[in-house]
Parts: C-alpha cells; structure tokens; sequence
C-alpha cells in the first residue's frame, strides 16, 4: 500500500473504507515513535568509575519535550526501552574539575540478556588541568542499540576519571547539563 500524506515524521497510509473492503482505520504508521531525554537532576560527585544511579529525571523545564505516548523506563540507573526497534542512543557529561584531571571517558553499557553489561561506546574529554579555579569540560558518546527484546536488552551510563578529588558532573533541575538521549530510529 502507498503511503499518501505525511503528519509530522510519521508517514501515514490512507484509511480505506469498510464499504471498499478496508478496516475504516489507518492500517500503517512509521516514523518515530520513541524520543526521550533525561538528565542529571544535580551534581553528582564522582569517583574513579561512577555508575549514574541516581539525581535522574526526565526533561521537565517549560519549552522541552518528547514523545509521551512511548517513553523510556528508568530504575536506579537501568534504562528499558518501551519497544522493539532500532534506537539512537547518546549520553553527553559536561564536569566541573577542580583538581587536576588527565581524562574523564564517558560510556555507553549494554545488555542482551537483563544481566551482563558490556561498554559498547566511549567518549573522551581529555587534558584539562586546574590551577586556581574550577575548570569545565564536556565528554560526549552515542551508539544505536538493536533492540530485539525489551526484557533483555537495556542500557546504563557510567563514567571513569583520573582524579576524582573535589570533581563532579554538572546537573540541573531547570536546564539540561549533563544528558541521555533516546530516539527510536524504526523497526529492528
């Protein structure tokens, strides 16, 4: 059947009438049906490696927003994906550094079978050093996760420092600092 109009990102297909031996309803609809974001509520200290477990939300300020009717899952720090599909996937840290740090690598882990994580993706922010003030940098990762099963297959985010003295990853309330991006590209 040919797709006949487009309603946003969705193609739609035409309604065929019950009288023309249709259902009387759209019988197709692509496009993008998952698109969510999260962010760190408040700064989080951060150790050598630090799982983010915590001080999540979903976007919230006045002018943001996604999808609602299919949104991610989050519990102490594992994301679920609501549907099957091919997922664009990105996590971008901005830190506050206040003692010297050779690298902060920020990653992506991924598991198929709701036990084992392994880091599918890693982003680096790397050569900063502090004198006198705070210094700020920024480590950014992204990845598509195939997802075939969403009691299996999940995400988590963690990141891993050199110094980890008086250091943390930016969070806000009101605006986006450090984030989780999550965009249900179309069908596995």
């Amino acid at each position: 059947m040919a797709l006949s109009k487009i309603d946003g990102t969705n193609l739609i297909a035409p309604t065929i009438p019950v009288s023309a031996g249709g259902t009387g309803t759209t019988s197709y609809t692509a496009g993008i049906t998952v698109a969510d974001q999260f962010r760190l509520s408040a700064n989080v200290s951060f150790s050598s490696t630090t799982d983010f477990t915590s001080n999540l939300e979903r976007i919230d300020t006045s002018g943001q927003g996604g999808l609602t009717d299919n949104q991610m899952s989050e519990s102490s720090g594992i994301f679920t994906f609501p549907l099957t599909g091919i997922y664009y996937v990105q996590a971008n840290l901005i830190s506050s550094i206040s003692t010297a740090a050779r690298y902060i690598n920020a990653h992506i882990l991924v598991t198929t079978n709701n036990s084992s994580y392994s880091i599918i993706s890693e982003g680096r922010a790397a050569g900063f050093i502090a004198e006198s003030a705070a210094s700020n940098n920024q480590a950014f990762t992204d990845s598509l996760i195939d997802v075939t099963d969403t009691s299996n297959v999940k995400v988590k985010f963690q990141a891993i420092a050199s110094q980890t003295s008086s250091n943390s990853f930016q969070g806000s309330t009101s605006e986006n600092k450090s984030t989780f991006l999550f965009i249900r590209l179309g069908d596995t």
